[in-house]
This record gives structure tokens, sequence and C-alpha cells, in this order.
């Protein structure tokens, strides 16, 4: 039986935390083919999107997806992020939270079997599909905001 990713359970979690101590949670995400945003808000295929109860409706964070509505420019809009392409999670009132190493999808890049490829075949894989998706590879993974406390997990 595979074993379910940690990462959804950690954004509840922050998530949570952020509203129990009053603060605005802040999902930092990529955007790719599988998520739905409005269309004009992302910048260099990433868009961060206030969690908070006021400024969303129906939020359901699942295993797989993140879904709510939010208002853009005053009209109302239905979001779908996978949780694979979020990036942060964060307070944004002090930057605490989590980051995370962006993900791949696996079929996606074609890669059979991720436990017997090397780093430099998973790098190599990475570079292809960002390729394949219009994007230049970043040096380094997208970070949290400046003087934020946030961790980055591998």
């Amino acid at each position: 039986m595979s074993a379910v990713s940690t990462k959804p359970y950690l954004l509840r979690a922050i998530w949570q935390w952020c509203i129990d101590q009053g603060f605005t949670p802040y999902l930092a995400t990529l955007v790719d083919d599988q998520t739905r945003v409005p269309p004009g808000y992302a910048r260099d295929g990433q868009i961060v999107l206030n969690l908070s109860p006021d400024a969303t409706g129906q939020l359901q964070m699942d295993n797989d997806y993140i879904s709510f509505q939010a208002r853009f420019g005053g009209a109302a809009h239905s979001l779908v992020i996978p949780v694979v392409n979020v990036v942060a999670i964060y307070a944004r009132e002090n930057g605490q939270g989590m980051a995370f190493e962006p993900e791949f999808d696996e079929t996606e890049a074609g890669a059979e079997d991720s436990e017997d490829a090397s780093v430099e075949d998973m790098a190599a894989t990475q570079a292809e599909l960002l390729a394949q998706r219009g994007e230049a590879p970043a040096d380094e993974p997208p970070r949290p905001p400046r003087g934020s406390h946030l961790k980055v997990v591998k």
C-alpha cells in the first residue's frame, strides 16, 4: 500500500494554526494546466492566494486538491490547486509557515521508478518538464517572502 504524502496534512495544520492565531493564511503555488485560477493573475507561473475564511468560500483542502471560491476584481471564481503545486503556506502578518520543494508528476515526466533515478536524472527530467510547460528552470525553487521564517521541506 502506498503511503499518502504528509504535505496535505501539513498544509491543513498550518492553515488551522494561522486561523487560530488570528493570522491570514497565504498559499503560494505554481500554476500549470492542472491549476484553475483566474486568467491574468498568475505571475511567472506562480500565484499567491489569501486562504482566510473571509476571502474564500467553500474551502476544501483534500489530499490531492485545494478548492474554493474567491472574488477577483469583483467577479466570483472557482479555484482548484493541486497539492503537488503548492510551494508554501504562511501567515501574511509574520511570514511564519512552511515551504515545500516543487514536486513534479512522475507520469508527466516519464519516470518509471523514481526510487532508482539519480539526482542528476531527476534534475534533467524536471528541466525537460519545465521546458514542455514553456517555463525556464530556476536555479532555486520559489522562495517565501523576504524576512519570513519558513522552513523548506524536501
